[in-house]
């Protein structure tokens, strides 16, 4: 897997990445195909006392953070 986004805090990515940088916080999983290709993918996924942030940089990386067999919570 690839390019992780550090963020000042280790919790509440998607939320510092929104008002950081302005990303869009979506309500449910993206097909890669529906992100524009002026925009980036970036899935958030939650570890217990931290959580990682991604960028999905194609299909498969996607399909990887996505993982419906994983439970942890995902933005």
């Amino acid at each position: 897997m690839g390019f992780y986004i550090q963020t000042p805090r280790n919790t509440d990515k998607a939320n510092e990445l929104a008002q950081l940088h302005g990303a869009e916080v979506q309500d449910g999983p993206l097909a890669f195909a529906e992100v524009p290709e002026d925009k980036a993918l970036i899935c958030v996924v939650t570890n217990g006392a931290f959580e990682a942030a991604a960028l999905c940089y194609c299909e498969a990386e996607q399909v990887a953070f996505n993982d419906v067999g994983d439970p942890r919570p995902r933005t």
